[in-house]
């Protein structure tokens, strides 16, 4: 790393990110990709099977084909979210990593980055059903639970004969104040747990670990990541307008002079509208990753001292952590214990013993 370490403001992290991203536009791309194009292939297969199962001709065909067509559907369906599961979490630990070397100054591909996370994939994977947990389940089963006390408190208010007005009041005001409630949970809660992929994949921790870790780290710099998330979000949008506008008005002159039907010119927009969200989104995915690893380092230089540590190891001060030992893909690290580190003699086998006597050393022998 050419650079010296040191905490940066906003806007340094911001430019700091577009530089990297500029730098190693291919290698980044080619992490936010593979989980981007897995989703739109899933989408691909199961978007025809639902369309034969939902169709109006659906009446017509035999009761064992309709169950055959649901089973169909339901096994897609179970295959298709575990499988898009590890995708999405090797990509976002595969893209900590890439970050992690491009800011110490060292080169790495598509491939290594994967192969560097592939032998920790469960963490990763269990780290993002963690903050699915946390983020989105948790919340939702509490607005749901919510749902069913406004709508009992609905039924009493009627019985006890209230008026259409209060019984309004009743349930709705507290269902609104809950569920503004819910949503600063979750826009604090991810704010809290964005820097936990970077802490997992860097420091090697496990899954619980890293939420925990990412909380301290997280402390004093939330508005900064909740104005990267919100800058991320409005590019997403400016590009997506920009981009479906343009091709709308590509199809729609197309359209006109090969005398298209309605029909036709929907299902074409459609899949170009589909074809473009994904697009954008591999696009803005990186950013958010670069940056998020950016706002790590940044916060272990303001709060540990990580800069200073980091010089120490550069002069050879401080010995660098060692390395774990390779572990097979998906399987945890088998490790010797300190008495099997070196091979033992056989039972019926004795150490010999030297037999010449032990001179002493004293002061006048010198």
């Amino acid at each position: 790393m050419n650079e010296p370490l040191r905490p940066s403001s906003l806007s340094e992290i911001l430019d700091r990110a577009a530089q990297l991203y500029r730098s190693r536009f291919l290698v980044f791309l080619g992490i936010s990709v593979f989980p981007t194009a897995l989703v739109l292939a899933v989408g691909c297969l199961i978007a025809p099977l639902y369309a034969w199962v939902s169709s109006n001709g659906a009446g017509s065909r035999a009761p064992w084909a309709e169950i055959l067509a649901g089973l169909l559907l339901a096994g897609a369906v179970l295959v298709a979210i575990p499988v898009l599961l590890g995708a999405t979490a090797l990509a976002m630990a595969a893209m900590s990593h890439a970050v992690s070397r491009a800011y110490m100054g060292e080169k790495t591909t598509i491939r290594d980055a994967y192969k560097a996370v592939w032998r920790r994939g469960w963490h990763y994977v269990w780290l993002l059903i963690l903050e699915g947990l946390i983020i989105g389940v948790a919340p939702m089963a509490v607005w749901f639970g919510l749902l069913a006390l406004t709508a009992y408190a609905a039924i009493l208010a009627q019985d006890s004969g209230l008026s259409g007005n209060s019984v309004a009041v009743i349930s709705g005001f507290p269902a609104g104040l809950l569920t503004v409630a819910l949503v600063c949970y979750v826009v604090w809660m991810l704010l809290r747990l964005s820097l936990a992929f970077p802490a997992c994949v860097i420091e090697n921790i496990g899954a619980w670990a890293a939420v925990k870790r990412s909380s301290r780290l997280s402390k004093g710099t939330k508005g900064r990541i909740f104005v990267l998330y919100l800058l991320a979000a409005v590019l997403t949008w400016i590009l997506s307008i920009a981009i479906v506008l343009t091709l709308a008005i590509v199809v729609g002159l197309t359209a006109y002079s090969l005398h298209l039907k309605q029909t036709q010119i929907d299902l074409v927009m459609g899949i170009v509208a589909y074809a473009v969200a994904f697009g954008v989104q591999a696009l803005i995915r990186p950013i958010y990753g670069i940056a998020l690893t950016l706002f790590y380092y940044d916060q272990r230089i303001r709060q540990e001292g990580f800069d200073i540590e980091w010089m120490m190891q550069q002069a050879g001060l401080v010995a660098p952590p060692p390395s774990e030992p390779e572990a097979a893909p998906w399987l945890p690290p088998i490790l010797l214990r300190p008495q099997d580190s070196y091979p033992k003699p056989p039972p019926s086998q004795k150490i010999p013993q030297s037999t010449e006597p032990t001179q002493a050393v004293s002061g006048e022998s010198l």
